[in-house]
Parts: C-alpha cells; sequence; structure tokens
C-alpha cells in the first residue's frame, strides 16, 4: 500500500446490505489491526447510509479486542436518528462471533454561524527542513532499534516528517508534545469531502501516543511498554485539500493508571484548524 488509491482501496468496504458492510485489513507493522484503519473504514459505513448530504462533525469510539489480520471485519450501521439538522449512526464491528469495535457518528446539515480558532503552534520548522521517516532510515538505519527499524519500513501512502526526532540512545524525559508534517503519496486531486475525512480519520491514529510516551522516555520505550489504542474521538470542522503537507500537533496532559492520554489538532501549513483529536491508550510497563 503506497499511494492514496491504495488508501481508498482499504478504507472503502464492500456494502452486504443497506446496513452491513465487510472490509479487509492491511498491515502497518504491528501484529493487530491499525486502529485508525478500523476507524476509517467505520466512518466510510456510516457515511453511506446518509442519504440527505449532511457533513460528518464528530465521532467517539471504542477498541474492544485487537483485531485479526487475517479475518474479515464486518461493519453493521444502526441508525440512530435523522433530525432536523442532525444524523446519528452507530457503528458495531465484528469477526466471527466477537465485537472488536464500537463507533457513534453525528453529521450536521451544512450552516453558517459564528467562527474562531486556535493559532497554529508559532516556530514550528517546515517540512523542507526535516528528515522524513524513509529519509531516516537511509541515514541512521543501522542505529534505529529494530522494532522501530521494521515498523517504520513498512510501505505507506503517507509521508511523515516529525518536527522532534527522539534519539532512543538518549534516555531523558522529554516535554510531553509532539508535532509531525504528513502529506499523501498520490494523485489527491479529485478526493471528496467525505474520503477527504476517513482518510484524516486513517492517519489520527499513528504519532499520538508518542507525547505520552515522551514524558516517559527515560525509562519507557515501544519495546518494554505494551500499547493499544483504548478510545478515540475526533471532531471536523472545516474542509481541507491534501495538495500540501498537514501539521498534527500532539501534547499529552496525563498519564497514569497504565494509561496514556494525549490530544491534538491537525493544521493546514497556511493555519486554517482542521480538526482535533483524543485518545487514551494502554501505557503498561512490560
Amino acid at each position: 500500500m503506497t499511494t492514496v488509491t491504495d488508501l481508498l482501496q482499504l478504507i472503502t468496504l464492500q456494502q452486504i446490505s443497506d446496513t452491513e458492510f465487510i472490509g479487509n485489513s492491511k498491515t502497518v507493522g504491528s501484529p493487530n489491526v491499525f486502529g485508525g484503519q478500523v476507524l476509517a473504514q467505520a466512518i466510510n459505513a456510516a457515511t453511506r447510509t446518509i442519504a440527505n448530504g449532511r457533513i460528518l462533525h464528530s465521532m467517539h469510539a471504542y477498541f474492544l479486542e485487537p483485531g485479526n489480520l487475517e479475518l474479515p471485519i464486518s461493519y453493521n450501521v444502526s441508525i440512530v436518528r435523522d433530525g432536523g439538522s442532525f444524523s446519528v449512526r452507530r457503528v458495531t464491528a465484528h469477526q466471527n462471533e466477537t465485537t472488536i469495535f464500537i463507533l457513534s457518528a453525528s453529521f450536521h446539515k451544512k450552516e453558517e454561524g459564528y467562527s474562531h480558532q486556535i493559532d497554529m503552534p508559532k516556530s514550528i520548522r517546515q517540512p523542507e527542513e526535516l528528515l522524513s521517516w524513509t529519509d531516516m532510515l537511509q541515514q541512521f538505519g543501522e542505529a534505529i532499534p529494530p522494532r522501530t527499524k521494521i515498523y517504520m519500513s513498512i510501505d505507506r501512502p503517507i509521508e511523515f516528517k516529525p518536527v522532534e526526532v527522539v534519539n532512543p540512545f538518549n534516555k531523558e524525559n522529554l516535554p510531553p508534545v509532539t508535532n509531525v508534517w504528513f502529506k499523501l503519496n498520490g494523485d489527491t486531486s479529485n478526493l471528496d469531502l467525505a474520503s477527504k475525512q476517513q482518510i484524516l480519520t486513517y492517519i489520527s491514529d499513528y504519532n499520538i501516543l508518542a507525547a505520552a510516551m515522551n514524558r516517559h522516555a527515560s525509562k519507557a520505550h515501544w519495546g518494554n511498554t505494551q500499547t493499544a489504542s483504548l478510545d478515540h474521538s475526533m471532531w471536523y470542522f472545516r474542509d481541507f485539500d491534501f495538495d500540501d503537507w498537514l501539521l498534527y500537533a500532539i501534547e499529552s496532559p496525563n498519564t497514569s493508571s497504565a494509561r496514556g492520554f494525549a490530544k491534538g489538532n491537525i493544521f493546514s501549513r497556511d493555519g486554517k484548524l482542521i480538526a482535533s483529536v483524543a485518545q487514551e491508550g494502554l501505557m503498561r510497563p512490560k
């Protein structure tokens, strides 16, 4: 999977009935189904039951069981409400007889109203000044821990350029923040808003727990900590394009009880706030 076309094929589900859909999985380098894939596929299923042109504005999800990469995933959509302005859908994902995931999504008719947003972080280095994951592998491959190297080596339709690069051999705690530029590979000129939202949802599960891990970098790393997404929420504010780099600005207000909490804002390069994300994840010392 190397281009946006490949990613769209993964996200776009096979329709079995008006409210039932089937999807398959692609690995991102971990042994279980990537949470961002299930999120995006569930949003695809929910969106395809919306017949009145309403636009996704928020979703809230729980990951209940690890997904098996070898099994198809069945998505069942419940039509909870179609009101005067909002439509709500509930999506349940199953593998065999096991429920692995649930999601609620709300869609809103297009309306005009007040508008404000926070500013994009200042003094952020631009992507042209930074190394991508591919660049890091080429330049520092022998120094990257084996598990991280395998994860970074997987072909992806997205290019990531982290602003802050963590040295795994420098055992010191870091600020609980991470900023990552990202860009899609391939032609993005003909994407509609629903497809862009589904792709953005897929990407939103990347990098977010790194901010929580940074605060404990003197002793915690991906090799000695069991991690998994527990829940995920996202709010979609404005239309946007994938024709330039986007910034994912993430901070972690808290870790406790073997869980890490992080929240992020996604900006266009010119500073437009596109979406906000919140996630709590398992951070269990092995």
